[in-house]
């Protein structure tokens, strides 16, 4: 059952490895099937060194285990949240990256300083509100995914693809799981690079013209970065 999607997710987790986003079992990636309404994402706890993509877990969008013996990640309820409010996603991330986790930690969204953030995300990358005590004890990774689409408000999730939750993350995600490992590399440099900048000087933010002519050369139907197909 969705064998290849279950190859993709299984290689996008090992890529959040390669490109050194994830600590030991930290991190998550799962990949959404349109068409049969089930999810594919990293089993909890297993080890990336040692998993397999037989071992990746498919579930439907109730988190009922549709095939695997293995427990799914416990950030399930998270992805399947994101996936219900936005069917333009196919590949959702979660990891704790050391910048942008940082910038989670102390509550602060990621200015838009420059044009290496201008060309991926279309302003800040914005920071959710903290959670109750009632919200983290009932439900806290379902109520994880409501706080991002909160903060999100009706947006195009694909024009700023990654939130920071408060105290604890980032998520980012795409149209595939590769899109959505794609973000995370891209939001953890553009994290540092903030981090960097605010340690230098007080920042300013980047003109509005120079945003929209970065992000707008390499996004939307009027794009001319990279070769024309």
């Amino acid at each position: 059952m969705l064998e290849k999607l279950k190859e993709d997710v299984f290689r996008a987790n090992l890529d959040l490895v390669k490109y050194g986003m994830v600590t030991m079992t930290f991190g998550n990636v799962s990949g959404f099937d349109r068409a049969s309404g089930l999810m594919v994402i990293k089993p909890s706890g297993i080890s990336y060194s040692e998993m397999t993509a037989a071992e990746m877990v498919v579930t439907d969008l109730d988190g009922n285990v549709v095939e695997g013996i293995l427990d799914p990640s416990t950030d399930t309820p998270t992805h399947l949240a994101l996936y219900t409010a936005y069917p333009q996603l196919g590949g959702v991330v979660h990891t704790h990256s050391t910048y942008a986790t940082a910038w989670a930690q102390a509550g602060k969204p990621i200015p838009c300083l420059g044009t290496t953030h201008a060309d991926y995300f279309f302003g800040p990358v914005p920071v959710t509100r903290r959670l109750t005590d009632v919200e983290t004890g009932r439900e806290y990774e379902y109520n994880t995914g409501m706080v991002i689409t909160e903060v999100l408000s009706g947006n195009d999730p694909l024009t700023v693809p990654a939130v920071l939750v408060n105290s604890h993350g980032p998520f980012t995600w795409g149209a595939t799981p590769a899109a959505a490992v794609h973000n995370a590399v891209i939001l953890e440099e553009v994290a540092r690079i903030a981090a960097i900048t605010v340690s230098i000087a007080p920042p300013l933010e980047i003109d509005r013209h120079l945003l929209e002519r970065h992000y707008l050369r390499k996004h939307g139907k009027d794009a001319y970065y990279g070769q024309k197909k």
